[in-house]
């Protein structure tokens, strides 16, 4: 290792010296899992590589998706055999080398409404789904009567199945996961920052030499200077190619997920289930004591920092998975909503449920690559493209992607901590369910993140309103994962936010005050963070009485943001 992994106050800080003036071959823009991935790629290939996000890592579509590294079935049924290839060999390099750690099985139950015709044409589906790419990382498919089908998920109605097949494919933390790919190309030498704006592009010549960038936190400007500079932004990738004053070669075109959260037992399952909808799927998705329930996926046109979720959103989900559940889901069962936006490449349809999940890479101008669309699960195949597409602006041969026999931080020795687990417990005097649940977040990092109660035996409390968490955690996210706010604390290196009935304010201020020191934050700024995020939580839940997008939108842009960029779009 060439580099640290440590992001906290003091790397900050001396990654803004090596910003300011500095010479990369890569500036890459955008810190959610596909620039995490060109940073990594870049690094791994042995380029100098810079990392900037405008606001905190992942905090776009990077933490708000369905959280699964799957194939897509339904694009089978599109007939796009090469995109569910190339995600399933992703899905399974990610369980088995990559981050075993991170990315888990998971099983899923398709219920088979219709007599003989439809066995077969799922099954043979399922067939090509547990070949293609090779894969061999997770059990392959089985038939199950209706008897079998209910036994396994005696929520579902009697009435609407005939029969079932269950499938797996694989599910993880995607803030969390994105989090650690940027660790890990920080550990190869990478430089990498959050809170730190481009506020214009660079030109000389007819080419892109860099970015004018903009500390949100203090105000501060720099100028950065690259060999090619990558368009990472999603969402945000047509208001970056306007910076170029070039012309762009595809546009983007949002497009919003909503999921809601509800507790485990609301939902009697041992699986997890996929149904069809109209337009697309509707999946039901084990998510620790909890169940993911989404999405939607509908075109959305206002504020791409925060797309609110609709009252019409989530009676669309409850309407939805309540026509085959014993039990229907009501609005008091909800613990948690968010909303995403999947970043489509536009002009293919008018519906976004039929745009391109594929992606697209182009060099609009010399020294920019702008790369867009694709899913979250295929993110290394798009950095790995959009690094072999800048050879063209780097003065000297490049070496091939390693990125496929990389594994990220925590993957090494994970499992042999995993056969450690007993004594792992008796050493931090922990039960033994929190220390997997510990290495299911950190692998084999755990050591480093539980190193600070050895002289603060506090931090092994859990968080007060949210015990499967440890203080020690929050302490951890603030020394080693870059995070500046409560809600990057309580949102992104937690998912406090969705998972407890609160939404975190019952939490905001214990964290915040756990963390003060480390930040350098007085009495002042701890209620300062509190009552932003407290308004932040108002302002959704309001939102999310709203009938249509525009009244939610107005509602949501309410709140305070903890960051206050200069260009927003």
């Amino acid at each position: 290792m060439i580099g640290s992994s440590k992001l906290g106050p003091e790397q900050r800080a001396e990654a803004w010296r090596r910003l300011d003036g500095g010479q990369f071959d890569v500036l890459v823009i955008g810190g959610g899992v596909t620039g995490a991935g060109v940073a990594l790629d870049a690094a791994t290939r042995g380029l100098s590589v810079a990392l900037v996000e405008a606001r905190d890592f992942a905090s776009g579509t990077s933490s708000r998706s369905s959280k699964l590294f799957h194939g897509g079935l339904r694009y089978l049924e599109q007939l796009n055999f090469s995109l569910v290839a190339e995600a399933l060999r992703e899905r399974d390099l990610m369980l088995t080398r990559i981050a075993p750690h991170l990315v888990k099985p998971v099983s899923f139950l398709y219920p088979l409404t219709h007599r003989l015709w439809e066995r077969p044409y799922v099954g043979a589906g399922l067939i090509l789904y547990d070949t293609m790419g090779g894969s061999r990382a997770v059990p392959r498919h089985r038939h199950l009567t209706r008897t079998k089908a209910r036994a396994l998920a005696p929520a579902l109605r009697r009435d609407i199945l005939v029969g079932a097949i269950r499938y797996y494919d694989a599910q993880a933390d995607d803030a969390r996961h994105t989090l650690t790919v940027i660790r890990t190309a920080a550990s190869y030498g990478a430089v990498v920052r959050n809170s730190t704006e481009v506020v214009g592009l660079l030109r000389e010549g007819g080419r892109v030499v860099g970015a004018e960038i903009r500390d949100v936190e203090t105000g501060a400007t720099a100028k950065v200077r690259a060999s090619v500079t990558v368009n990472c932004t999603g969402v945000w990738t047509d208001d970056i190619q306007r910076m170029s004053e070039g012309r762009g070669r595809f546009k983007v075109r949002a497009s919003k997920g909503v999921h809601i959260v509800v507790p485990r037992d609301r939902i009697a399952s041992e699986t997890g289930i996929i149904l069809r909808t109209e337009k697309s799927v509707l999946f039901v998705i084990p998510w620790g004591n909890r169940w993911i329930v989404g999405t939607t996926d509908t075109d959305w046109t206002l504020d791409k920092a925060h797309p609110a979720a609709t009252r019409a959103d989530i009676d669309y989900i409850l309407e939805r998975v309540n026509r085959v559940l014993t039990q229907p889901l009501t609005h008091d069962d909800i613990i948690g909503v968010y909303a995403g936006l999947r970043p489509l490449l536009a002009g293919e349809s008018e519906e976004t449920s039929q745009l391109s999940r594929e992606h697209a890479i182009a060099r609009p101008l010399p020294g920019l690559i702008s790369v867009a669309g694709g899913k979250y699960t295929t993110y290394r195949v798009m950095a790995k493209d959009a690094i072999d597409a800048a050879v063209a602006d780097l003065a000297r041969p490049v070496p091939r992607c390693v990125t496929d026999r990389t594994p990220l931080l925590g993957a090494e020795g994970y499992h042999a901590l995993v056969n450690r687990v007993d004594e792992l417990a008796a050493q931090y005097h922990l039960p033994r369910w929190r220390i997997q649940r510990l290495l299911d977040r950190y692998g084999s990092l755990v050591h480093e993140v539980l190193e600070a109660a050895g002289e603060d035996p506090s931090l092994l409390q859990p968080v007060p309103g949210a015990d499967e968490y440890l203080m020690a955690e929050v302490r951890y996210a603030v020394t080693h994962e870059a995070a500046l706010h409560v809600d990057d604390l309580l949102t992104r290196r937690t998912r406090i936010s969705i998972e407890v009935p609160h939404r975190g304010t019952e939490s905001a201020r214990p964290v915040a005050e756990a963390v003060a020191d480390v930040l350098g934050w007085d009495a002042a700024r701890v209620e300062e963070e509190v009552r932003t995020y407290e308004a932040r939580v108002a302002a959704e839940r309001a939102s999310q009485e709203q009938r249509d997008d525009e009244s939610a939108d107005a509602v949501r842009r309410n709140a305070p943001d903890t960051r206050h960029l200069r260009l927003v779009g």
